[in-house]
């Protein structure tokens, strides 16, 4: 058999095979782009300023939306769930750091150090839970399989 052409290059997109990295990328990329058309939104369209409310909960549940990706697609593994949106938060916070250049009334209303904590601890959070639930489930699972194994042994013995 003739083996798979290799095209030069392609060893920098290895990286993509791992699963975590990607997940996290895609949805911080996406993030980041939400995060870019909230701010020229609000910036540059007057007509929009009425409702400043409604465009800033359509936004915040957009991105609330695209963080449920790691979550969804990493929810039996917590570790990485963590990994994963952590690496889109990150990207989300470098994201904030250059448009506060551009937008510099934006670092007087949130830091960037204070948006990353954010969204660390609330990722944090979410994947110990996660854990948590995870222990819990395998502890039930487990009493419930020996509770059978005992009402099994048990009629056994009145059996014999």
């Amino acid at each position: 058999m003739a083996a798979r052409p290799q095209l030069p290059g392609m060893r920098w997109f290895l990286w993509m095979r791992n699963d975590v990295l990607r997940i996290g990328i895609y949805t911080g990329v996406c993030l980041s782009c939400v995060f870019i058309v909230w701010l020229l939104v609000a910036n540059h369209i007057q007509q929009l300023e009425p409702y400043a409310g409604v465009r800033n909960l359509i936004a915040g549940a957009a991105e609330m939306l695209l963080m449920a990706i790691p979550a969804l697609r990493f929810r039996g593994q917590p570790a990485k769930l963590f990994a994963s949106s952590l690496t889109a938060w990150a990207l989300l916070t470098l994201t904030y750091i250059l448009m506060e250049m551009h937008y510099t009334l934006l670092a007087s209303r949130i830091g960037a150090f204070r948006i990353f904590m954010l969204g660390g601890i609330s990722i944090c959070f979410v994947a110990v839970f996660q854990w948590v639930f995870l222990m819990c489930a395998e502890a039930r699972h487990r009493h419930m399989v020996e509770s059978a194994q005992e009402a099994v042994s048990a009629s056994r013995h009145r059996i014999v």
